[in-house]
């Protein structure tokens, strides 16, 4: 499963394929850069482009009546954008935004489509990362509802550390107020009492995450319950896991953009 350029894929489902799906599939892949910001879906758009994520982050919000925005869930390097595509449909109900810059690998939707209905190892692979999603849009949710803001924020911080390999976040207070569904000014009294417990350290636009294991002991279950159905569902070769997802035991890097970032005068 050696790309064209000598380096594994960072994407938990390309990286599951055996040889046979992977050399029919890589030639079609092609890398882009996502930046922040940027808007991959708007509701009842046709899709005319697949993301299987590398080390962008997306996330997939619903916009309600009044204009205001709600999280459903979080996409990265563990999966693809644009399940409605195999799922019998060609547009979502959702919006997909580029919370974190990076890349991905872009595909057609005729070409997943034709690898879908071939049965084998893409489709079980595309269906088993359905019910990940499925059950994670399901947690969040019910986390919303009935979880405190400290807690939600817990929940939102490790959901992104998954999936990044540093342990500072380039976000401001308004941004996860807007995810989460709540004021800012309640984000803003959760990152304090997490900064003051000694979880995390934040300044203007970026959260430096301290004690990740402080962090899942202080959130509630809805963490734990995502991240064990994600790791059951998508298995993936132990002789690939080193490339796919950075191990919670390696000591993690600072953002590398941080000072470019500094000076984009995001305020919290």
């Amino acid at each position: 499963m050696i790309s064209s350029t000598g380096a594994l894929p960072l994407n938990t489902l390309l990286a599951s394929l055996p040889d046979e799906t992977w050399d029919r599939v890589q030639h079609h892949l092609n890398p882009v850069y996502l930046p922040l910001g940027k808007v991959l879906y708007d509701p009842g758009v046709q899709l005319d482009e697949i993301y299987f994520l590398t080390t962008a982050i997306i996330s997939l919000q619903y916009e309600l009546a009044d204009g205001t925005c709600a999280e459903m869930a979080v996409v990265g390097n563990e999966g693809i954008l644009g399940i409605a595509v195999f799922m019998g449909g060609d547009t979502t109900s959702w919006r997909a935004v580029v919370d974190t810059p990076g890349n991905a690998y872009r595909l057609k939707p005729l070409i997943l489509k034709d690898e879908f209905s071939r049965g084998g190892a893409m489709r079980g692979t595309l269906l088993r990362y359905t019910q990940s999603l499925i059950t994670q849009m399901a947690q969040t949710a019910a986390c919303n509802r009935h979880h405190s803001v400290d807690q939600q924020m817990c929940r939102w911080l490790l959901g992104r550390l998954d999936r990044l390999d540093y342990s500072e976040l380039i976000v401001t207070h308004e941004l996860i107020a807007d995810r989460l569904g709540v004021r800012r000014e309640s984000v803003t009294e959760a990152a304090a009492n997490l900064q003051h417990a000694g979880l995390i350290r934040y300044r203007r636009g970026h959260i430096l995450v301290l004690d990740r294991t402080g962090l899942e002991e202080r959130c509630c279950e809805c963490y734990a319950v995502v991240k064990q159905e994600t790791d059951r569902l998508l298995r993936i070769p132990a002789r690939f896991t080193d490339a796919v997802a950075p191990k919670s035991s390696k000591r993690r890097r600072a953002h590398p953009h941080s000072e470019s970032h500094e000076h984009a005068g995001i305020a919290t």
